[in-house]
């Protein structure tokens, strides 16, 4: 992690200065006073994670577009990413607020390209500077920081390739990373999953050598309890029913959702607020075999439901439904789940909302969180007449319907709300659209997997440790 520290602008000898330009900027609307006569008279763009390098005798200025406002979150990333070439990085929050500089420090995390082993790092930035006010020199970045980090953690991982991360490899990961905090791991292999009735996991993952895996999160800080469930199929061929080639690429992205959960759980644990959470991670590699499950197959789930399999590349929600049906059993306050289950999703909603569905109170607060939390959801409904698609003839249910291509995303959710009760305070989360970002960076987002919904989970736990 880059040395991140505050300075009040008396104290500071800033060589490389990042400021805001919003479309209303007039020469008393800069932040920094003294600023050379280059940056007043600047009238570039305001335009959203525009940059432009003003040099100058003493400091080299970059500013950034912030559009209307600035969102500092935002605008941190933003001077992270313009400051190739830097070592030493200023940015101004001279006109921030309290809250606004805790976003700024996450966002410089956030801003930075995610780490890879595969490939060498060529940042050459070793400090950021925030520039504040007196009166902010004393705030603690620690818990901002600790947050960003997670989410960088969840995009390293999730932007791990299939071949070097697997179910068995997912659970190392996850009980390493909970070393030293108040979480507890409990392991499920494919012989603790057939004694536990899983048949949606096992049946996903027996086309694979690589056999699937239940973890589960249990984090007791007191208070309504909170279950999680994330999807986390390593790599997704599509098992028989097979992808096309040009559809199996980016598939290591599929195990987004369990590496969210797992995220938000470390923070939550880390703040040690004041609330239970169980989290289920449901990990699978969804692959063709002689061994694997075949269209017409009949699967029993963890609640004893029947399922007719018409397309093994719909696994999905074949293994979250069997983490719903156990949190189910616990009897929990509020269930979100969170996976990148249909690409109807990003069809409907483009690539930067996740969806939202659900019912019961757990709708709302999930909403609220996003919203707080500023992250993009959108909800979306269950329509009653659509339900009828999922009858099979010979099981309780099909997991899909062949032929219909209507309102996809809708009937998944439909699929998983038949694991959980009608009463429940449930949201279903589907983030196939924002989970990865195959475009430029943008805001606090960069290339590759987003860390998306993780500060939306924390968001929710933490509004719940409150009540």
């Amino acid at each position: 992690m880059q040395n991140i520290t505050l300075s009040a602008i008396r104290t500071s000898k800033f060589t490389h200065l990042a400021v805001p330009k919003t479309s209303g900027n007039s020469e008393s609307d800069w932040a920094v006073s003294g600023l050379p006569d280059a940056v007043l008279r600047y009238g570039g763009s305001a335009k959203l994670d525009h940059s432009a390098r003003l040099p100058g005798d003493d400091v080299v200025l970059s500013v950034i577009g912030c559009g209307d406002a600035v969102n500092y979150r935002s605008f941190a990333a933003a001077a992270v990413r313009a400051s190739k070439g830097v070592s030493y990085l200023s940015i101004d929050l001279t006109k921030a607020t309290t809250e606004e500089v805790l976003l700024a420090a996450e966002g410089c995390l956030l801003g930075m390209d995610t780490p890879s082993e595969y490939k060498k790092s060529t940042s050459e930035l070793l400090a950021i500077e925030l520039v504040v006010n007196e009166q902010h020199l004393g705030l603690d970045l620690s818990q901002s920081l600790n947050l960003a980090s997670k989410i960088v953690q969840a995009r390293q991982i999730i932007n791990t390739p299939a071949n070097d991360l697997w179910p068995e490899k997912l659970a190392e990961i996850c009980i390493t990373a909970s070393t030293g905090l108040p979480i507890e791991i409990e392991v499920w292999d494919e012989a603790r999953l057939a004694k536990e009735n899983c048949g949606g996991i096992l049946g996903v993952g027996k086309g694979s050598e690589r056999p699937p895996r239940l973890i589960k999160m249990k984090y007791r800080g007191g208070g309504q309890h909170l279950g999680l469930v994330g999807k986390g199929i390593t790599f997704d061929t599509g098992g028989l029913s097979l992808k096309p080639p040009e559809s199996m690429v980016g598939m290591k992205y599929d195990m987004a959702g369990a590496a969210t959960v797992m995220a938000a759980v470390l923070a939550i644990a880390e703040q040690k607020l004041a609330l239970d959470v169980t989290a289920i991670l449901c990990v699978a590699e969804n692959m063709p075999s002689g061994q694997a499950t075949r269209p017409g197959d009949v699967l029993t789930m963890r609640n004893g439901k029947t399922v007719e399999v018409l397309n093994t590349d719909a696994e999905g929600r074949l293994v979250m439904a069997d983490g719903l049906s156990i949190l189910t059993e616990m009897n929990v306050d509020h269930i979100v789940d969170v996976a990148t289950l249909t690409g109807a999703a990003t069809i409907a909603l483009g690539n930067r909302y996740a969806g939202v569905m659900g019912h019961g109170e757990a709708v709302n607060l999930i909403q609220a969180a996003a919203v707080e939390a500023d992250e993009l959801m959108w909800e979306m409904p269950l329509p009653a007449e659509l339900r009828p698609l999922l009858d099979s003839d010979i099981a309780d249910l099909t997991n899909v319907k062949i032929g219909n291509r209507a309102g996809g995303m809708l009937i998944a959710g439909w699929f998983l709300s038949e694991f959980v009760k009608p009463e429940a305070s449930w949201a279903h989360l589907d983030i196939a659209g924002p989970a990865n970002n195959d475009g430029g960076p943008f805001a606090s987002t960069p290339k590759g997997a987003s860390g998306v919904a993780i500060r939306t989970l924390v968001q929710m736990a933490k509004n719940l440790s409150l009540r």
